[in-house]
């Protein structure tokens, strides 16, 4: 495997060079957040593919091909739908509002005071997808070069934080347009054609597999809700998904190239289930559907090419991983530490270049935070079904509801905010993490909680939803410095 060990060399060490690029590139916070906000349609569809394509989209998508045949798409497919949805109906506003996170676009629109709370819900949601994501370098690194589990966090790991920490966005998105091309060949290109061919034809795949395997809809009516319910909306709300949002250079940009992003999405779900049905008919045992790639990877594809679909593994879930990181630490930075200590960043290049130190140092931090968690854990399925009941769950209805409802008040926000927060968190120790009750519960005692304080509290200051309307129409929005113009009236 010397040829395929040399392709994976390369890429990793190219991932570290954009890094080294990109920290040039980030002379300010918006350089170092969000690219500046000023990507293009291609870069920015292909790096909006990349992050919402990870691990468990590439694996796991496989893995539930290889269990219940094409209708395993149905997870990947649900997340393309959600940033078909974030893309047609609301990628536009949030650009215009020039903020860094979901927490600030909530002080805004509700006065400054749902913040710090939504701010821990939407950390520990980035934290949980941060750690899923660098769980799933041990599953690579062990095709690769039969590495010790916790080696393999810690190499893959270190390396995310590594690129992550040096150019920040710059460099993550330089990374991630890198690993989008690496993907479509590997997996979309390479893989697809190689497996269907391997497997005999889809006319031999049909007459070795029960009739289930190609029914759209043989994956289950309920299960396919509960993806639709945690992935298409969690693709509305998510740090990691909004702060790709605000790097678009233009409101076209964001629609426009959010779509292409989101089709793309949809024929990965479809190239992951066709794959894991031909790992089906080629491995009819095996131990976990979720080693049918490795499997049909490391067993079927000729040298180099193996070599360069792992890396395309590794693309998607370093994506993921990046993304991640830097959502959680910019949440960690700017929605609960800076709040807490009560700093305001004001105008200035000396203030600005703290704010990239500052920044930098908090991705360090949460790059550990994850590495070590990832170690300590060992179920990736159940740490992203926590990620997004809490996000689902905690912060759905305020977040939508600011969008659409202009009756919602900051009070109700933040007993929807807290009521399905903690009802997850219950449901979850009651019902199981893998159930789908707790999701379900506490999205409803969130809509009700956010209803029936709204309705009996004082609609929201005038002067206030005012500002508001004018950051949505991309009226008023500084872009040095992110406290919101109506906090503190």
């Amino acid at each position: 495997m010397a040829v395929d060990y040399t392709v994976i060399v390369v890429y990793l060490a190219g991932m570290l060079a954009m890094g080294w690029w990109g920290m040039r590139r980030a002379k300010s916070k918006s350089d170092f957040l969000v690219a500046g906000r000023r990507l293009g349609p291609v870069m920015y569809s292909g790096t909006m593919a990349a992050i919402v394509l990870g691990g468990a989209s590439t694996i796991g998508g496989v893995g539930l091909g290889y269990q219940y045949g094409l209708s395993g798409a149905w997870m990947v497919f649900t997340i393309g739908l959600g940033l078909l949805a974030l893309s047609v109906f609301f990628s536009a506003r949030i650009a215009r509002l020039k903020v860094y996170t979901v927490s600030e676009m909530l002080d805004l629109r509700y006065g400054g005071r749902a913040g710090v709370i939504s701010g821990v819900v939407m950390w520990a949601y980035t934290l949980m997808l941060a750690v899923t994501s660098t769980i799933a370098y041990a599953t690579i690194f062990d095709v690769l070069f039969d590495m010790n589990r916790t080696l393999a966090i810690v190499l893959g790991g270190s390396i995310v934080v590594a690129y992550s920490t040096l150019g920040g966005m710059w460099s993550i998105t330089l990374t991630d347009m890198v690993q989008f091309v690496v993907k479509t060949i590997g997996v979309l290109l390479l893989l697809l054609p190689i497996a269907v061919v391997k497997a005999g034809g889809f006319g031999e795949m049909r007459a070795k597999l029960p009739t289930g395997y190609f029914d759209p809809l043989g994956i289950g009516g309920e299960t396919i809700f509960t993806y639709v319910l945690i992935y298409t909306f969690g693709m509305l709300i998510g740090q990691d998904i909004w702060q790709r949002v605000f790097t678009a250079g233009s409101d076209r940009t964001a629609k426009w190239g959010g779509t292409v992003a989101g089709t793309y999405c949809l024929v990965y779900a479809l190239a992951g289930a066709v794959i894991g049905t031909a790992a089906k008919v080629l491995y009819p045992n095996l131990g976990s559907a979720d080693d049918a790639f490795a499997t049909i990877v490391k067993d079927e594809l000729p040298v180099g090419v193996r070599g360069l679909v792992l890396a395309a593994a590794l693309a998607a879930v370093m994506s993921t991983s990046s993304g991640a990181l830097i959502a959680c630490a910019t949440v960690a930075n700017n929605d609960i530490w800076s709040k807490l200590r009560g700093a305001v960043r004001r105008d200035g290049a000396e203030e600005q270049h703290d704010e990239v130190r500052g920044n930098r140092a908090f991705i360090l931090v949460m790059g550990v935070a994850v590495i070590v968690t990832a170690i300590a854990l060992n179920n990736v399925v159940e740490a992203l079904t926590v990620a997004y009941n809490l996000l689902v769950g905690g912060l759905l209805v305020p977040i939508l509801g600011g969008l659409l409802w202009k009756r919602g008040t900051a009070q109700g926000a933040l007993a929807s905010v807290a009521v399905g927060g903690l009802a997850v968190v219950g449901l979850m120790a009651t019902y199981g993490i893998l159930a789908n009750e707790p999701v379900y519960y506490g999205l409803l005692l969130s809509l009700a909680a956010y209803v029936t304080v709204s309705l009996a509290t004082p609609a929201t200051d005038a002067a206030v939803l005012a500002a508001w309307r004018d950051r949505l129409a991309g009226r008023g929005a500084p872009e040095v410095g992110s406290e919101p113009v109506v906090a503190h009236r």
